[in-house]
């Protein structure tokens, strides 16, 4: 997409496709600033790209103080956050709404429709990512000013808007998709649940450093070099997911040799992820041991259990009702990051059933992950599709036809 477009595009830096705007909080100490009908989108909250809620409301007084109002059709991006750590957050607004200042708007110039604009920008996720510095809180920020520099081709409206429909034919896929996934993670959690309502009264509890190892991973920004390093890969934040490790984009860090052991995984570690949504802390799976020598980073917690715990009961525990609601209870919170440490995921009170009972509990949620884990293959590989084709209209290599068809040029 960086080469040259077919004749009749316009090349232009993302600074001249439409006007950039900033945004910002009204004072959270004026009730009268809050609670009103006009949804505030934070880096937070800003998670489907059709935009037309928030948790968090403002009146119409506190936009005016403090924050910015956009219409439909308004391009919204995240530029500071924990998110940024592992996704470029974009989307549309599908309706008059506020933001605050973790992200940026851009009001689409004229002959620029705002949906292509945003999968332009979307699909060059891996440059932007790239932009993103590390702060000193640890959340992510982006050089806006870099991200202006980024050049998009702009075809005539016409081949704009067959382009968004081309991808909205794969999007409604891949949403039928997530719709059954969504329900087989529900009656997952439902099954769990009620195990947990029904004998964990009657387990034993402890506190989980006595039944498992925690450990924080290898920090980066001062890597050694000479002989006594070595190049590895290691997992980040943005690898660890709810319920699931990707490693498609893993990163790679130098370390001590020496150092190896106190940061290696081994296959059965139970990975917890420090921060980002209030909703996801501690979020995790277990490591499947996929890849040999491989690490983890500083932001996402090992624990590695003892003879007593299985670590799949133990990840079924740490998702549950009772295990969030204690991260989102011990957890740090600012406006639009939250974090837990080592000390409170060590100081975890966890219930300890026998293994025999572990394993009973086990039986039917394996069978529901089984048929997740397909679910999520054929996700994986519509978004590999969908990536794929939307690069090739993007870049001209290929143009829409009738809906759902792609030809190349």
């Amino acid at each position: 997409m960086r080469g040259e477009w077919p004749d009749g595009w316009k090349r232009m830096p993302l600074a001249d496709a439409g006007k950039w705007l900033s945004g910002g909080t009204p004072s959270t100490a004026n009730s009268a600033y809050w609670d009103g009908d006009i949804p505030w989108i934070s880096a937070a909250s800003l998670k489907e790209f059709r935009i037309d809620r928030s948790d968090r409301r403002v009146t119409r007084l506190g936009a005016d103080n403090g924050s910015r109002l956009v219409g439909k059709g308004t391009v919204l991006f995240v530029v500071r956050g924990m998110s940024l750590k592992s996704e470029f957050r974009i989307g549309v607004t599908e309706r008059q709404v506020a933001f605050g200042q973790d992200c940026k708007a851009i009001i689409a110039a004229d002959g620029i429709d705002p949906y292509f604009l945003a999968h332009a920008v979307q699909a060059r996720m891996p440059e932007i990512l790239a932009m993103v510095e590390e702060t000193s809180h640890g959340t992510g920020r982006l050089d806006t000013e870099r991200l202006q520099e980024l050049e998009i081709g702009v075809p005539p409206m016409p081949e704009q808007r067959r382009i968004v429909a081309a991808h909205a034919v794969v999007e409604r896929r891949i949403a039928a998709l997530e719709r059954v996934r969504a329900k087989f993670r529900v009656a997952e959690a439902a099954l769990a649940a009620e195990a947990f309502a029904e004998v964990a009264s009657r387990w034993p509890t402890a506190r989980l450093e006595s039944i498992a190892t925690v450990a924080a991973g290898v920090t980066l920004g001062s890597e050694p070099v000479g002989e006594g390093a070595v190049e590895l890969p290691y997992l980040r934040v943005a690898n660890v997911l709810d319920g699931r490790i990707e490693t498609a984009d893993l990163k790679r860090v130098r370390i001590l040799r020496s150092q190896y052991e106190r940061f290696a995984l081994r296959k059965g570690d139970l990975l917890l992820t420090e921060g980002g949504d209030l909703d996801k802390l501690g979020r995790g799976a277990v490591w499947d041991g996929r890849i040999d020598q491989c690490l983890h980073q500083n932001h996402v917690f090992r624990v590695r259990c003892g003879e007593k715990m299985s670590p799949d009961f133990l990840s079924l525990y740490t998702s549950s009702d009772a295990g969030r609601a204690y991260f989102q209870r011990v957890g740090k919170q600012t406006t639009n990051l939250a974090s837990i440490n080592s000390t409170q995921v060590k100081h975890m009170p966890v219930p300890v059933p026998s293994l025999t009972e572990q394993e009973k509990l086990l039986g039917p949620i394996r069978s529901i992950r089984s048929r997740v884990a397909a679910v999520d293959r054929q996700l994986s590989k519509l978004r590999v599709i969908q990536q794929g084709v939307l690069e090739d209209l993007l870049s001209g290599r290929a143009i829409s036809g009738q809906p759902g068809e792609v030809v190349r040029r």
